[in-house]
Parts: structure tokens; C-alpha cells; sequence
């Protein structure tokens, strides 16, 4: 392994790989790195969709290598830590890379720890989660197997990739009790360290009323500490002025759990991060507040925008003709504008494709009124998205 290399990429995932595809395509004799451990490659947005019980979980994963883009080197290390004054980051290995360029991508980190007995009860006493490929599955089952009870979906009191996922499978759940005849004996609740259910009003207006048709009853301001699966009953503790600190303790059936997440330790703990722990960004340019030859997109980027992998089919050109322009001594010129999209599961063979800026105004691609709920754009997140994914994206071409 050489030392120096003209980019370094931190990040295997989608934007990793997107800006990497992209440079190559605008200039093959680039000298670019990737540094990631990773030995799988996912498409999550369709875990949802598994959860569901209406996709296999088996075509959302492929080799890492398989994925890396072809002209560039892959590093299969983690990272320990940064020295962006001397252009270097320090490996795991205790080796190091310099760079001339560094776009930093690693996405998100999961803290199941952070939840008391969450990890110790997933998979079992109806304790379920989208949010990993081995757990996906048995969300299903326990959506499958639940006749009569409770059934709880919570949000966590932080940002989370893909921000709709946490209540997208509580609308395939009701909807699936519903076509089963048992939604009436079944009490569908949302518990959200959220404020609302959804930032956007024309959007939120069409999720509210699906909240109405199968009787959800929502809660906001709540924070999941602890998971009793033994007991099946979950703990929260509540925010806010109306119900800070009040504890609660609620029972379930089967409850599916969004884990807190943030940026990665490295991150957090670096001088790259702003004060909430995600790498300190210019929200147009993407480039670093502080060290001008450092870049980031994605989920471990400061942005103020939900994190979806739509946002970052924004973010790569962007990032690419930036980087391109620190290389070549020019003033970066591209300019992202916030666009983040949602595509929001009502029901089976039912979406409603939320699309907007950072100042939560839609920006829609279709000449309809996305905030309805459409037959053609599940088709749409079911069947187009996860083929675009794999063959244009992370190629670099859409």
C-alpha cells in the first residue's frame, strides 16, 4: 500500500462510491483511494420494504469489491483518526495516507447500546428493527404473527437515515392488520423523540389522515431508554415543557425500534467535527469551514437536511465539481440547494414521494401532486430505485 494519493475517500457506502465513479468519469488518471473495512455492500432504502414482508432481503447486499469502482485503490481498513493540518489521516493499523483531497463520506453509526436491552431482546419477544440486514426479517414476522395487543414504532430523539423509515412500517403494519382483519383488535401507536410527524405540512397533511384511518395514536417528545423484553414493555422518558422528564413505562406486543444514531466515533472525536459531531460543512459547497481541501457528503456531513440517499444523488455532482476545482486552483462554482427526497410507504401499493429543499418547500420532479398516495410511485420504490441504485448510481451515471 503507497502512502500518497492525489483524493482519499473515506467511505465505502453511496456517496463514497458515487463522488469516487464520478472524478473517474470526468478524469481517469486521477489518483483516488477508498477507505473502507467493509465486506458487504447494502441497498438499504428496501429494508423497509422487507420488514413489510414484500421484498428479499437476499438482493440487497453484494460484495464490497464487487461495487468499488475500477481505477481506484481499495483500502480495506478503518479509520483512527485525522491530521487534516499535515494533510494525513491515521488508519486503525496505525498506518497513515496523505492526501492532496479529501472527501469525507462514512455515513452514519447505529447505537443500539444506547437503548438498555435492546440488543439483548432484537430478534425476539416481538422486539424488532429495519435498521440492520440480519434483523430486517423479523419485523415481519412479528407483523406476521400479531392477532391482537399493542404494537409500538418509535423514532429516536436524534437524526436517523432515512428519516421516514421509522413510521413507513407502521403504515405497512396497519395496512397489513387491516387487509388480515385484525386492525380493530390491535392498537397501533408512534412514539417519537420527534416534534412532528414529518417536517414538511403538504406531505405531513396526506400522513396524518393515514395516522386517522387506522387509528394511530401518536406521542412526540419521547426518548426510548429501555427495552424489558422479558416483560415486553418499553421505557421513556419524555421531553419538553409539557412532559419533561416524566417517565413512562408502556407495554407491547411487538414494538419496532429506530436506534439513535450520529456520526461515527472517529468523527465525533476529530477536529473535522462542529459542535454537534458531524463534519463541520458549508452547507452550499460542501466544503470544509476550516480546511479547504476537505470535503463531505452524506450522512457524517453536518448538512442540514435529512439524510437519504436521494440527498446524495445531489450532493455527488456537487462534491465533484468542487473537488475538481480546489485540484485545479478554480473557485468552486457548484452549489447544492438542500433537495433531500422521501419516498413515504402509506400501504401495500401505496406512496406518497416527498420532495424538498432546506427550506422544507417541495421541489417535485413529476407533473402531479406528489403529497397523494400513488399505486405508480411504489412501483416506483419497489421495483425502479434499487435497479437504478446498482446500475447508475453507484456507477456514476445518474
Amino acid at each position: 500500500m503507497k502512502e500518497k494519493y492525489q483524493i482519499v475517500i473515506i467511505g465505502g457506502g453511496n456517496a463514497g462510491l458515487s463522488v469516487a465513479s464520478q472524478l473517474l468519469i470526468k478524469d481517469k488518471a486521477l489518483d483516488i483511494a477508498i477507505v473502507d473495512p467493509a465486506q458487504k455492500h447494502y441497498y438499504q432504502p428496501a429494508w423497509t420494504l422487507v420488514g413489510g414482508g414484500t421484498f428479499d432481503i437476499n438482493t440487497t447486499v453484494r460484495n464490497e469489491k464487487d461495487v468499488i469502482p475500477k481505477g481506484t485503490t481499495w483500502i480495506q481498513k478503518g479509520v483512527n483518526s485525522f491530521q487534516p493540518e499535515e494533510n494525513k489521516i491515521t488508519l486503525q493499523d496505525g498506518s497513515q495516507l496523505t492526501y492532496e483531497v479529501l472527501v469525507v463520506a462514512p455515513g452514519i453509526q447505529l447505537n443500539w447500546d444506547e437503548i438498555k436491552g435492546l440488543k439483548e431482546n432484537l430478534g425476539k419477544n416481538g422486539v424488532c428493527s429495519n435498521y440492520s440486514f440480519e434483523t430486517a426479517p423479523y419485523t415481519f414476522e412479528a407483523i406476521k404473527n400479531l392477532k391482537k395487543g399493542k404494537a409500538i414504532f418509535h423514532n429516536p430523539h436524534t437524526p436517523v437515515k432515512c428519516g421516514g423509515a421509522p413510521h413507513k412500517i407502521m403504515y405497512l403494519a396497519a395496512d397489513y392488520f387491516r387487509k388480515h382483519n385484525v386492525l380493530n383488535d390491535i392498537q397501533v401507536e408512534y412514539w417519537s423523540g420527534g416534534t412532528r410527524l414529518f417536517a414538511v405540512e403538504k406531505y405531513e397533511k396526506t400522513l396524518l389522515n393515514v395516522c386517522k384511518r387506522s387509528n394511530i395514536q401518536l406521542n412526540f417528545f419521547q426518548k426510548l431508554v429501555e427495552i424489558d423484553g422479558e416483560n415486553k414493555r418499553a421505557k421513556f422518558i419524555g421531553f419538553g415543557e409539557n412532559n419533561k422528564d416524566i417517565e413512562t413505562w408502556v407495554e407491547f406486543d411487538m414494538i419496532h425500534v429506530t436506534p439513535p444514531q450520529s456520526a461515527p466515533n472517529f468523527i465525533k472525536e476529530s477536529t473535522l467535527a462542529n459542535a454537534a459531531g458531524w463534519v463541520d460543512v458549508d452547507k452550499n459547497t460542501l466544503q470544509h469551514n476550516r480546511f479547504a481541501n476537505i470535503f463531505s457528503l452524506g450522512d457524517a456531513s453536518g448538512l442540514p437536511t435529512s439524510k437519504t440517499g436521494a440527498a446524495i444523488r445531489k450532493q455527488a455532482p456537487v462534491c465533484v465539481s468542487n473537488v475538481l476545482a480546489q485540484i485545479n486552483g478554480k473557485q468552486l462554482s457548484a452549489s447544492y440547494n438542500g433537495y433531500t427526497s422521501c419516498p413515504l410507504v402509506t400501504g401495500y401499493g401505496k406512496l406518497v414521494l416527498a420532495e424538498f429543499d432546506y427550506n422544507n418547500q417541495p421541489q417535485e420532479t413529476f407533473p402531479f401532486d406528489q403529497s397523494k398516495e400513488r399505486w405508480s410511485m411504489f412501483v416506483l420504490k419497489k421495483y425502479v430505485l434499487p435497479w437504478l441504485y446498482w446500475a447508475k448510481i453507484l456507477p456514476g451515471k445518474a
